[in-house]
């Protein structure tokens, strides 16, 4: 990432490294300003993050998302204010797959001398990343979306030394940034799937590729009727957001889950919810029928042409 090890926090994961570099960036830069700028689509851990800033009196500006997953770029210049401390865009969408623009934000907000937090979880070592270039001063990483061990995770913050005052107190460990014994086994784990992925970043992307063109594929010649949500060509390979028509995704799910296929209908963090997806609101409106007919299907680096067949014959059999 082009980062300096000091500015690395050894961390449980993504939503730990969101809040924590919200909320210390906020109590850091407060008396310079009162207002945040974020989107409608993050991910939960940015979300109610900011929205319980908000109930301690800061404003924050919630940017949309287009119908293709992406922010107006102008829309987020003019939101801009002279009292504006941060902004949190995540740089890849885990609905949707749609990237931002991260070099055209982060330049932006480098001029402006404005605090730029994105939220990496998606996209680390799934596209390339260089804090410096990208003028990122605050990131999140999960090991678990590298096919490392869950629980475990890590955030960048630039010049973390002089400026990052944890709330996690009571030990001097992570250079006294996060206080508490770290889970050895599982940062080991994490650096040999760091390892693993990095050095194999071009195979992977061309995997995920090729299952996503084979799945849209086959069911074009099954005459299955999708549309896909979000960017009409691939950014996120790993991630395909379908709208099908006339059919309510909950009864899709249970269909494919009594056949031992998962899917999902928004983010897989938010999985049990009856809750309408944000992000899919935030592209189409409340009242689409996109919001209650969308699957989200996520490919990886296990998954083969056999079992989206498998998938693909199950969504046969209920069209």
């Amino acid at each position: 990432m082009n980062a300096k090890v000091d500015d690395i926090i050894i961390t449980s994961g993504g939503t730990e490294s969101n809040d924590s570099a919200i909320l210390q960036t906020v109590n850091r830069l407060r008396d310079k300003g009162n207002h945040l700028i974020s989107t409608e689509a993050e991910h939960s851990s940015v979300y109610q993050t900011m929205r319980h800033l908000e109930r301690q009196g800061m404003e924050v500006t919630y940017l949309p998302f287009d119908e293709e997953g992406h922010i107006d770029f102008d829309a987020l210049k003019a939101a801009i204010r002279p009292d504006t401390i941060l902004v949190s865009i995540m740089a890849g969408n885990n609905e949707v797959g749609s990237l931002q623009d991260i070099q055209a934000i982060g330049d932006l907000l480098h001029e402006r001398d404005i605090f730029f937090h994105t939220d990496t979880v998606q996209t680390y070592l799934n596209v390339p990343l260089d804090v410096e270039s990208l003028h990122i001063d605050a990131l999140s990483m999960s090991a678990h979306k590298i096919y490392g061990p869950k629980g475990i995770g890590f955030m960048y913050y630039r010049n973390a030394t002089a400026d990052y005052a944890p709330y996690v107190k009571g030990g001097n460990q992570e250079n006294k940034k996060r206080a508490g014994t770290e889970a050895l086994p599982l940062i080991i784990g994490m650096g040999k799937a760091i390892e693993k992925q990095y050095n194999n970043m071009a195979g992977h992307q061309a995997h995920l590729n090729e299952m996503r063109d084979y799945f849209l594929a086959g069911a074009k010649e099954r005459g299955i009727e999708l549309h896909i949500n979000g960017p009409q060509t691939s950014e996120l390979a790993h991630v395909l957001n379908v709208y099908w028509p006339n059919h309510q995704s909950d009864q899709v799910l249970i269909k494919l889950d009594l056949r031992d296929a998962y899917l999902s209908a928004g983010s897989a963090c938010t999985a049990g919810s009856l809750e309408p997806s944000r992000v899919l609101v935030s592209m189409y409106g409340e009242d689409s029928p996109r919001i209650a007919q969308s699957l989200r299907i996520s490919f990886g680096e296990p998954t083969t042409t056999e079992e989206i067949d498998q998938i693909l014959d199950i969504f046969e059999s209920i069209k």
